[in-house]
């Protein structure tokens, strides 16, 4: 109730769904394009991006976050992708987006951020998130498909030395893959000022291929982290998808978004807008609503708050992963956005 009473303030009625939720973190994917090719999200020939016509342009980009900030009382933005950092411009729209007031973060493979971090930080990006699922340069060719981990740890080093911070990184443990490296990745990040996620992996692939039995739970990984250091729990800041905890007696905090195992539906604050303007009101939604056709189409702002507001009022409960009648997108995730 409090959210409620924070945007009846501002005069905005707020983004909620028929069981009070309240909706103020919008995720943007900029692509479906990726330069890399991981074995857990696409096969290795990639897979059929789509045409550039169908892609959101930037000023309709701008146009839908402005909505969504003036009208809905969206507060956080994401840029995402497929990998955000190829899209031209970057800075250009970080900026745009930036004036209008939210908090902007963006997550990325990493690859190029070396030489755009700087850019985009005075741009007015103020986090990221960088997706690094092991420090072992073999390893990393063999999960991602390509050589570039050098660039990725570059990438890391100048998002920390332009000012972004936090500076995340997220790593998916996958059994038999990179599960024994759990240790070594947080002390990598605490050696170098960076906070450590580890994700669950969840049915999103474009293969259809997620095994659950392969998939290292939330209780297992800290069953690990707990053998080595005493873990103080830090919590959940608001409706962040992360439970957090502290390395007793020292300054590391490592993070586990346990979507399966522990979802936290019940306080979910996030809504997804595709590269090609759809959008969604839940990750593993099967349904999607239309705004390119409505920008498009000429539709005023009203008639667009009014699309969002519909999409988010039939959000379901929950995703239902561990439901029988779980059915999985048929976009998968660098379709998505994360």
């Amino acid at each position: 109730m409090a959210r409620r009473t924070e945007h009846a303030h501002d005069g905005i009625e707020p983004l909620a769904d028929r069981f009070g939720r309240i909706h103020t973190d919008l995720r943007v994917s900029l692509t479906d394009r990726c330069n890399l090719r991981c074995t857990y999200c696409m096969p290795a020939e990639g897979l059929d991006w789509l045409p550039r016509a169908e892609v959101l342009t930037d000023d309709e980009i701008v146009r839908l976050i402005t909505v969504a900030v003036r009208r809905l009382g969206i507060r956080t933005v994401r840029l995402t992708g497929g990998e955000p950092l190829l899209r031209r411009g970057l800075p250009g729209l970080v900026a745009r987006i930036a004036e209008l007031g939210p908090e902007l973060s963006l997550t990325t493979n990493g690859i190029g951020l070396a030489r755009t971090a700087g850019e985009l930080k005075a741009a007015g990006l103020r986090r990221v998130n960088v997706s690094l699922d092991t420090l072992r340069p073999e390893r990393y060719a063999g999960i991602t498909r390509r050589d570039r981990i050098a660039d990725v740890l570059a990438g890391l080093a100048a998002a920390r030395d332009a000012g972004l911070d936090p500076v995340k990184i997220n790593a998916v443990p996958v059994r038999g893959v990179n599960d024994d490296e759990l240790l070594d990745l947080v002390e990598f990040a605490g050696a170098h000022g960076y906070r450590m996620r580890f994700i669950e992996s969840m049915p999103l692939d474009a293969q259809g291929a997620w095994d659950r039995q392969r998939m290292v739970t939330a209780d297992e990984m800290l069953e690990v982290l707990g053998a080595r250091w005493e873990l103080v729990p830090v919590g959940r800041h608001g409706n962040a998808p992360a439970e957090e905890w502290r390395l007793a007696g020292t300054d590391t905090v490592v993070g586990v978004i346990a979507s399966v195992t522990r979802p936290f539906c019940g306080g979910c604050d996030r809504v997804r807008l595709t590269a090609d303007g759809q959008l969604r009101n839940c990750l593993f939604a099967t349904e999607e609503s239309d705004l390119r056709a409505l920008l498009r189409g000429g539709a005023d702002d009203a008639r667009l708050e009014a699309a969002w507001r519909n999409t988010i009022a039939r959000k379901g409960p929950g995703h239902d992963i561990s439901s029988a009648d779980f059915v999985q997108p048929a976009r998968p995730m660098s379709a998505i956005g994360g």
